[in-house]
């Protein structure tokens, strides 16, 4: 069934777990999502991106993601991921989105804050749930391309501010992660005594992104069959679990989906050479994304939370 944020995050809030946010762009990815959230019987969000939405076009995509949402007996949440034009959010709300992100924290505060309002105002009305963002994470992702030097900390009172002045239904924060499959060079770590302060203080829903986990035996399996990612590193389960324990309702999951892709993919044309048909290669893939999925919701502690 379709939901909207708020039907979700208040409740993950209270119980002290999160809600995955993962990323799609087809058929396949779409099904390894809803299929591991319905095996554990977790809500979940199935997010597309700017890119994405160019990639198969926004009436196919949403389509496509409704009518199985539709079919399916938890809450599903279409969201779109860092929208950064309020154009782009009200066509994806005419298009059968639930939820929208704009993305303004590229602005100076008081511009973020005045196209978000606004984004906000238009969403309200039709019921969809806005995400919003202070701060910034480095690293690469579709269209994002932010440098360290670029990164910025959220402040605990401008989010405050934020959160009070633009009525937004979550808000995704900084406090360390980045986008990415090359997340720290050093020691994994989170400003989790900045998350504590913002937590105290802004009683919308917070939001970590760029957090997927990027894990040993996933990066293994790609490396087995040909890929070169050694050097991948993404941010460890434990940390994850400070950060929920924190106040974070709602995990962004991008690169770990597009790592079991890659592994599926590699691995069938590794050990079937001769083999030209797209479905079963796909099928493979399909497998690898949906036990990363089942990863990630044990992980974030939403199982049995539909």
């Amino acid at each position: 069934m379709l939901v909207n944020l708020n039907d979700i995050l208040p409740k993950a809030r209270k119980g002290g777990y999160a809600v995955g946010a993962f990323n799609t762009s087809n058929l396949e990815i779409t099904q390894a999502i809803l299929e591991a959230a319905e095996e554990l019987r977790s809500p979940v969000i199935v997010a597309t991106s700017e890119k994405a939405i160019r990639y198969a076009g926004i009436a196919n995509i949403s389509q496509m993601i409704t009518g199985m949402a539709r079919r399916t007996k938890i809450p599903v949440v279409l969201h779109l991921d860092h929208g950064k034009s309020y154009e782009l959010c009200r066509e994806c709300i005419r298009h059968g989105y639930t939820s929208v992100m704009i993305d303004a924290s590229n602005l100076p505060f008081k511009e973020n804050v005045k196209l978000t309002r606004r984004v906000v105002r238009f969403a309200q009305k039709k019921r969809v749930s806005v995400e919003a963002e202070i701060g910034r994470l480095a690293g690469i992702e579709d269209d994002l391309n932010v440098k360290d030097s670029q990164a910025i900390y959220t402040d605990s009172d401008e989010a405050r501010r934020f959160a009070e002045d633009t009525g937004c239904d979550a808000l995704a924060v900084a406090i360390g992660t980045s986008h990415g499959a090359y997340k720290f060079k050093g020691r994994p770590k989170l400003r989790i005594d900045i998350l504590k302060e913002i937590a105290g203080l802004v009683k919308t829903p917070l939001v970590l992104h760029g957090a997927s986990g990027v894990k040993s035996r996933w990066i293994n399996h790609v490396n087995r069959y040909g890929g070169t990612m050694e050097q991948a590193r993404g941010v460890p389960d434990a940390l994850i679990h400070q950060a929920v324990e924190n106040g974070i309702t709602k995990v962004n999951t991008d690169t770990d989906l597009r790592i079991g892709f890659t592994a599926g993919v590699r691995e069938y044309l590794t050990n079937h050479p001769s083999d030209f048909d797209p479905r079963k290669i796909i099928a493979q893939a399909r497998k690898r994304i949906t036990d990363v999925v089942l990863d990630r919701i044990e992980v974030f502690g939403s199982r049995n939370r539909a």
